[in-house]
């Protein structure tokens, strides 16, 4: 392991990068599930569902090992949302557009994405995505960090754990419970919902101030132990106050993989006659898009949760860079020929990162439990939202503390970052919010007749945005 990792150069131990692997792991999980969810129109059990659920398995641990073992970073790789609910749009255009089944759409779409990896590869080898990530100002930098800790807690707080009810939903922490005018208002709106977000509610706060007791204290796993105490609690109040089992989907689980089902209907089963019947402005179109919104993403990930880490020199560049984008162009490629969209670095790694993670190591683990989770997901899913939303907004405030590396006094990096602070969790995008920034600083500098100070690559992508945003369809 110390050959392979350099564990000792990076001042870190088996032991605490296994732990900081399982605890990314808990709190990316979810994607396991819901992303054939989303990719499938939440047809649960279908083949198409199935075949997606193993394709998110393998294509992340793939990223996941090119990560370990190229790059050595910590950082974890998944299906990308956003990404996915876009690429479920596009399966539903091209049914739309040429009277295919979903199935038959869904292979067509899968070409996109695999011109996307192969596109992410080419660019990956020839150095060109590290030049882009060089380009981004330190200004700009400083600021992804801190704007990916808003994101984190508003996942946490706004969308992480749902409650439906027979009045409605999803109804969310923040806006639904804190949101209401009193108690009363909210236990109107949610109905029987109301008693299972005080549940959530509760274990969310109580994971939270467990995590951050022990993380005072030195204790190491803090996240962790935080997590599983959120989630006794949770499964105690599900007993107690709700009068179900959260135990009770084990005992008629199924743990064998359904491989038959990928190999029907999603593995290198790409539909190169249906993607033909596109416009090539079509075809052109959606890559582009593909490409910018996982490019940005990814490299806003790897930026901001590097710096948290302390693994960036003076200049706000990271070490192996160029291999750690390698991971997700090849965990994409991967992701196409498996049958799943686009696979990017996962904002969850912060929680990894926090838990002491600093090698390839906690990527391998988190790599190796999503292989396992082939065979044990139905363990995996009865893990609480609401625990997983404890360890985000930990997070998540941590990363917001990067804003004292950034000069509030100086409008040049003030304004990006403020953009970016505001927009990232508001347009859960973290390729948007970094677009924004570029834009804002390119312009403030033309105007102040400090364009010198502008790269050319700056400029090229503050106007590749600007053609995104408006001229893109």
């Amino acid at each position: 392991m110390e050959k392979l990792f350099k564990l000792k150069e990076n001042g870190t131990t088996v032991r605490t990068e296994l732990i900081a692997g399982l605890t990314t792991f808990m709190t990316m999980a979810y994607i396991i599930a819901l992303n054939p969810n989303l990719l499938t129109g939440f047809d649960v059990g279908s083949s198409l569902w199935n075949g997606v659920f193993l394709a998110t398995c393998i294509a992340s641990a793939i990223g996941m090992f090119v990560m370990a073992f190229a790059a050595n970073k910590p950082f974890a790789l998944a299906p990308g949302m956003g990404l996915n609910s876009f690429f479920a749009i596009v399966v539903a255009n091209i049914v739309s557009l040429t009277g295919m089944s979903y199935v038959a759409s869904f292979q067509a779409a899968l070409v996109i994405i695999l011109i996307e990896g192969i596109i992410f590869l080419g660019l990956s080898l020839l150095n060109i995505r590290e030049k882009i990530v060089e380009a981004i100002p330190l200004g700009v930098r400083l600021g992804i960090a801190p704007a990916i800790g808003l994101m984190l807690m508003n996942i946490g707080f706004g969308s992480n754990a749902g409650v439906y009810s027979e009045t409605g939903g999803p109804f969310f922490v923040m806006r639904d419970f804190f949101g209401a005018l009193t108690p009363a208002v909210a236990q109107t709106t949610m109905g029987s919902g109301y008693v299972p977000m005080v549940l959530n509610v509760a274990t969310m706060f109580i994971g939270l101030f467990v995590i951050v007791i022990l993380a005072k204290k030195g204790v190491k796993g803090a996240v962790l132990l935080g997590m599983l105490v959120a989630s006794v609690v949770y499964w105690a109040g599900s007993f107690l106050f709700l009068d179900t089992d959260p135990f009770a989907s084990l005992a008629t689980a199924s743990f064998i993989p359904p491989f038959a089902d990928m190999v029907e209907t999603t593995l290198f089963k790409f539909n190169f006659q249906g993607f033909l019947q596109l416009s090539w402005f079509t075809i052109v179109t959606l890559v582009i898009t593909f490409c910018m919104i996982d490019m940005f993403d990814t490299i806003g990930t790897l930026v901001g949760t590097a710096s948290r880490a302390g693994m960036v020199d003076e200049q706000g560049n990271m070490p192996n860079m160029k291999e750690a984008l390698l991971a997700d162009a090849v965990g994409t490629v991967a992701g196409a020929c498996t049958g799943t969209s686009t696979v990017t670095t996962f904002v969850e790694s912060a929680s990894g990162v926090e838990a002491g993670g600093r090698t390839g190591l906690t990527a391998l683990t988190t790599g190796i439990l999503f292989l396992a989770c082939m065979f044990i997901s139905p363990i995996a899913a009865i893990i609480p939202a609401a625990a997983t939303s404890s360890a985000l907004i930990y997070v998540g405030v941590l990363m917001v503390m990067g804003l004292k590396n950034v000069d509030f006094d100086d409008l040049d990096q003030m304004v990006p970052v403020a953009l970016m602070l505001i927009a990232m969790p508001v347009s859960s995008s973290i390729g948007h919010a970094i677009g924004l920034g570029l834009i804002a600083y390119t312009v403030i500098k033309v105007f102040t007749g400090k364009a010198k100070e502008v790269s050319a690559l700056t400029y090229i992508i503050s106007a590749l945005f600007l053609i995104k945003f408006f001229l893109i369809a």
